[in-house]
């Protein structure tokens, strides 16, 4: 898994939202400023930033006013870094967080289901496509879904010592919603799990009806005292980037009316994190295009992150999240674990399932993390065929995992045809975003030196730096369009008028890393 992700990490030019966070982390290390990137919290920041400082990214001008994009740009390209060190060297913390949290899946596992059991989970974890390819990147989805993770284990772990593993819950579950807001909606359910873990601590045969009370307003309390921790993690990832949390509120917060507007004033965050939620409901207003199976649309559809990971999953992984999740709610055993490692990860995925931005698989991972948990489960089945049939299902998954490689992000299951025909179903980060401009560069040296180049390119890359000195087909007359013509997969998804009259009348000639096509057009 270390080995893909480094591979990933240096191959691939900078996906679309990392220059946000890349420059915003580089912004907190020398100006100790907020005003970037309001709408997530500092700690993936943060992460990213413990990778930069082994960089020479003093070159940013410290006057240089713009948007948080056009900063991510400027410090890449324009202050005369090199993009692809300070990339690499942005993504590395996130790769080693991502190892990191494997291990807690192996520890979550063993502690439900014995050694074996640690085992299989931490495989079906790290041949996880979707884990190998956002673990390798500077942004925010992996640190998030991971420190929830953590928070759930500990409180698992916590039925037997509440003393020490609820504050570190508090901690980790701090940790999560410092890193991206969308975590909020778990607050509640990890809550009620920490009452649930002081219940199965403290309880004794025989208790009577009052003692039972004083055990769950204990657990009660417990839990307020573990969000309250989290309270205080939060706080404190502000306080590191700025001691004197100077915020003036950005020009593009919008007015939240209503219960989303209540919850953000009321919330006992600092105020940069609450124009942050209010930032983030703004989005959820919004009218955002989807692709699913060949289908543009606007707006959102309920079951696209249901299809999406059907499609970007292995086939052996599917099976086996589905016979754990069964095992979990059926062995006796294993059935008080199925608070723990089901419902967090199933209310989360109602909640995005509710979103309004159909973009990825990547606002699920939480989903392969958890389940990873659960599909070791059934090694509790103590079954010859229980163990053939999982170590199958196993090595299935680490067939099609390393057969995409190094090609991580685009992928797609056999029985959808694989990683090259992925960009015919999804699109944006669960297929193009932006990550393979270098790999273009370098298919155009070695095949078409010299050649005229139409470029329709999505992504936060600068072409001209990897010496791609492409035209615009979009501003050119028609008539004048010939020769070589990219077009990446996702702005192929989305044509309509001219881009489409182009491809309509275009030859597919080549393909760069899944996510690009080369056209030939007479």
């Amino acid at each position: 898994m270390a080995f893909a992700m480094v591979t990933a990490a240096v191959e691939q030019t900078p996906t679309i939202d990392e220059p946000v966070y890349v420059a915003t982390a580089e912004v907190y290390l020398q100006q100790r400023d907020l005003r970037y990137n309001p709408e997530h919290p500092p700690l993936g920041k943060l992460v990213i930033a413990s990778g930069l400082v082994f960089t020479d990214a003093s070159r940013l001008d410290p006057d240089f006013v713009g948007s948080q994009s056009a900063l991510g740009r400027h410090l890449l390209y324009e202050s005369g870094n090199d993009p692809g060190r300070l990339m690499l060297w942005a993504r590395l913390p996130v790769i080693v967080l991502t190892l990191l949290f494997g291990l807690v899946v192996l520890t979550f596992a063993r502690d439900l289901a014995g050694s074996a059991a640690g085992l299989v989970a931490l495989a079906v974890y790290a041949f996880s496509p979707d884990v190998i390819a956002n673990g390798s990147l500077a942004t925010l989805d992996v640190p998030a879904a991971g420190f929830l993770l953590t928070s759930v284990w500990l409180l698992w772990r916590a039925r037997r010592r509440p003393l020490l593993c609820l504050p570190l819950a508090g901690i980790a579950l701090g940790a999560a919603l410092a890193t991206k807001m969308s975590v909020l909606a778990a607050v509640p359910v990890l809550m009620l799990l920490g009452v649930l873990s002081v219940w199965y601590a403290r309880r004794t045969p025989g208790l009577t009806i009052r003692e039972r009370g004083r055990i769950l307003a204990l657990g009660a309390a417990a839990a307020v005292g573990m969000a309250l921790v989290a309270v205080a993690v939060v706080w404190a990832t502000y306080l590191v980037v700025d001691p004197r949390l100077r915020w003036t509120q950005p020009e593009n917060v919008p007015d939240i009316r209503g219960l989303r507007g209540r919850v953000a004033a009321w919330l006992p965050f600092p105020e940069p994190y609450r124009d942050g939620m209010r930032i983030q409901f703004g989005f959820e207003y919004d009218i955002w295009q989807g692709f699913l199976f060949g289908r543009l649309y606007e707006g959102s559809l309920w079951y696209y992150l249901p299809a999406a990971l059907l499609v970007k999953t292995p086939l052996g992984m599917l099976a086996l999240w589905l016979a754990g999740a069964v095992t979990v709610l059926t062995v006796r055993r294993l059935r008080p674990a199925a608070p723990y490692v089901l419902v967090p990860a199933a209310l989360l995925l109602a909640v995005a399932m509710n979103g309004a931005r159909d973009l990825g698989v990547r606002y699920a991972l939480f989903v392969p993390m958890f389940l990873a948990v659960a599909a070791a489960c059934v090694i509790v089945l103590r079954r010859r065929w229980a163990y053939l049939v999982t170590a199958a299902l196993v090595c299935f998954v680490a067939v099609s995992s390393l057969r995409t490689y190094p090609y991580y992000l685009p992928y797609s299951n056999e029985a959808f045809g694989g990683p090259s025909k992925t960009h015919l179903r999804l699109h944006d980060s669960n297929v193009d975003w932006g990550q393979d401009l270098g790999r273009l560069a370098d298919h155009l040296r070695r095949h078409h030196p010299g050649e005229r180049v139409w470029l329709v390119y999505k992504g936060s890359g600068v072409p001209s730096y990897y010496g791609i000195n492409a035209s615009n087909p979009l501003k050119a007359p028609l008539a004048e369009v010939h020769g070589l013509f990219a077009v990446s997969d996702s702005s192929a998804a989305k044509a309509d008028g001219r881009l489409a009259a182009l491809l309509d009348t275009s030859t597919p000639v080549d393909e760069v890393g899944h996510s690009i096509t080369v056209y030939m057009r007479r």
